[in-house]
């Protein structure tokens, strides 16, 4: 009497398997949407750019803006740049610096010239954040261009060279390629630029 249940039982259990078998695999149920990935930035002059930190400390710590840097700090806008902004800021690298005439930079980082220095440091300095995408789409509500005015008070005229490129052009006709975008910042974006760009 005791093994009979224990057959019909082990007989259930098969039955149960082959309709398992044959029936066909369950569609999971949908995933929930994830978590938005954490924000990373590109790397820049060969170190990594963190959102949280501010202008300064992210620009001091690339190898390639070393001229940028020091140009901020003759210039006193150190502290303009480290507050809450936010701003947008078009960053030469040390190779566009070194494409301006020879003596320019030297004379610029004296102290009788730090009026103008300001000038072109500001030049590069838009109010506001505008990443990749709010400049492609100031630039497509513009027709294939955009008027930006900077802290300097000049405009810069930005406009789409290509899939996902930018370009920025100075008073004087100059036009530097975007060639890395979106380091995001804490109080900002970077954009760093392969030329110096210069006000009337």
């Amino acid at each position: 009497m005791l093994h009979r249940p224990s057959l019909a039982f082990a007989g259930l259990l098969s039955l149960s398997a082959l309709a398992a078998c044959s029936q066909p695999a369950m569609t999971p149920p949908p995933m929930m949407a994830a978590e938005p990935a954490p924000m990373v930035d590109p790397m820049v002059g060969g170190a990594a750019m963190y959102p949280t930190k501010d202008i300064v400390d992210n620009a001091v710590a690339s190898a390639d803006h070393t001229t940028l840097v020091a140009a901020v700090k003759a210039a006193g806008l150190v502290d303009t740049l480290k507050s809450p902004g936010p701003f947008t800021v078009f960053a030469p690298t040390n190779a566009a610096f070194d494409a301006l005439p020879k003596g320019t930079v030297s004379t610029l980082l004296q102290p009788r010239n730090k009026a103008k220095l300001v000038k072109v440091l500001t030049y590069h300095v838009v109010p506001g954040a505008l990443d990749a995408k709010a400049l492609m789409a100031l630039i497509a509500q513009g027709g294939g261009r955009a008027m930006l005015t900077t802290v300097e008070g000049e405009p810069l005229t930005v406009t789409s060279s290509g899939p996902g490129m930018i370009s920025v052009t100075d008073a004087k006709g100059r036009t530097a390629m975007v060639t890395i975008a979106d380091v995001y910042q804490s109080n900002g974006v970077i954009h760093v630029i392969n030329t110096v760009l210069l006000p009337k």
